[in-house]
């Protein structure tokens, strides 16, 4: 018998809520362990997602992996979803409409994982979880709390721009994973 995250994930394969159905390839919902400790939450999938239909399997999350080893956090032991369910053409940044009509799968993915800690990658999953228009690069650093629920959230940037900003970026990404591991740690 199908569970509540996998009938969820089946619901969102066949939406066409807004236009981004109409430019997408696969819808890539999320993957890992149903009751995953940590989330990984990260903007909108990109060119490899939406051929695989698998979140961060580009680049971005060849290094996102790679980070969250380092930690001893392995991405077999991780839920890792998207705000926004297919690509934006041309990996243009999510509309608030978009995120808005996608919001109720991630709320429900959320509640049906219930991690100990979210990560989220970037402004556009950072603000999407915290609910603020604040610029992730003053909302780093620290752990947060999720509106409603009071689930720690520890932003970061996305693994794309530590790719384009080298080692002074990546090791603020570093910094904070290990900020969430130890959470995660601390709830053991």
């Amino acid at each position: 018998m199908a569970t509540a995250l996998e009938l969820l994930g089946a619901q969102a394969s066949t939406c066409v809520a807004c236009g981004l159905a109409a430019t997408r390839n696969r819808v890539v919902f999320g993957s890992g362990p149903e009751r995953a400790r940590v989330m990984v939450v990260g903007e909108a999938p990109g060119a490899h997602e939406d051929l695989t239909g698998v979140p961060f399997v580009g680049r971005s999350g060849q290094l996102l992996d790679e980070l969250l080893g380092e930690q001893g956090l392995a991405r077999s032991s991780l839920y890792v979803t998207s705000v926004v369910k297919c690509r934006p053409p041309k990996n243009r940044t999510p509309r608030a409409g978009e995120i808005i009509t996608c919001r109720g799968y991630l709320d429900r993915q959320l509640a049906e994982v219930d991690p100990v800690v979210v990560i989220s990658l970037g402004n556009t999953a950072t603000r999407a979880m915290l609910r603020t228009t604040a610029p992730i690069s003053t909302l780093r650093g620290e752990v947060h709390r999720e509106p409603g629920t009071g689930r720690a959230v520890v932003p970061t940037f996305h693994p794309a721009a530590g790719l384009r900003g080298g080692t002074k970026v990546v090791d603020q990404i570093r910094r904070d994973l290990a900020r969430a591991a130890s959470l995660v740690g601390e709830a053991s």
